[in-house]
């Protein structure tokens, strides 16, 4: 009988263990998660609270299954897809912790670009004033073969101090902190770029690389955050920001 009882202890005290861990799911936030203020920027199911670049709605390319928000290039349209485009947040945001995971495809290129200015009419691409944080396969793609522009890079300006980027296929976890000119990216839970923007290293940075001849690169302190159409399949999940 003793026997039992203890048997019978050990089992409530198991339950009571798995009753209090809390089960995180995909485009999901913990209790902690919002108690920080980090919001949701794709909600699993939808393009709530985006738009292709220069539009006002998601093109047909960009599509959601399986909780990803996915490109399908399938039908090429130059450099990019047809129906597809850059897509880029509703919301501005200036100071900011950015979450994203990422898978590409083999061969495949994209990239996480942010601070854009969302005007079409005055700027013909994201990247003619956003920054870039590079998705890319670095083993298939030949963008690879160029310092600044591998998986992680802050892309033409810095390359990352180490190569944390996970096999073409696995999922990646990208970070991008913005805080009073202060810049971090992360990727896989590991540093790899930090930099002070807009002073004078800044401005040498982008006056020596392939941005140089667009004058309104890189100099704004907020702007939305971009997904890019680089022609190539690529998946995004668990896309989240915190305020700071």
């Amino acid at each position: 009988m003793i026997k039992n009882l203890m048997v019978g202890l050990a089992l409530i005290g198991m339950a009571g263990c798995s009753s209090s861990k809390e089960l995180i799911t995909d485009n999901t936030l913990s209790k902690k998660e919002k108690k920080e203020g980090w919001v949701l920027l794709f909600d699993g199911t939808t393009t709530n609270g985006w738009h292709t670049y220069g539009k006002n709605e998601v093109g047909a390319a960009w599509k959601v299954a399986n909780g990803t928000l996915y490109l399908d290039a399938t039908n090429k349209a130059g450099w990019q897809t047809s129906g597809g485009g850059d897509i880029v947040t509703n919301e501005a945001f200036e100071n900011y912790h950015f979450k994203v995971e990422w898978k590409i495809a083999p061969n495949g290129n994209s990239g996480i670009i942010f601070n854009v200015k969302d005007d079409r009419s005055k700027y013909k691409h994201v990247w003619y004033t956003g920054m870039e944080m590079q998705v890319l396969d670095n083993n298939g793609h030949p963008d690879a073969k160029i310092r600044k522009h591998r998986a992680g890079d802050l892309y033409d300006l810095i390359e990352s101090s180490q190569e944390t980027v996970k096999p073409v296929g696995e999922w990646n976890l990208a970070e991008i902190i913005q805080n009073n000119g202060q810049l971090e990216l992360k990727l896989n839970g590991t540093t790899v770029v930090k930099t002070t923007l807009w002073d004078d290293a800044w401005k040498n940075l982008v006056a020596n690389s392939k941005f140089k001849d667009l004058s309104d690169f890189g100099v704004f302190r907020s702007g939305h955050i971009s997904l890019q159409d680089h022609g190539d399949n690529v998946w995004y999940k668990n896309i989240k920001i915190r305020k700071l």
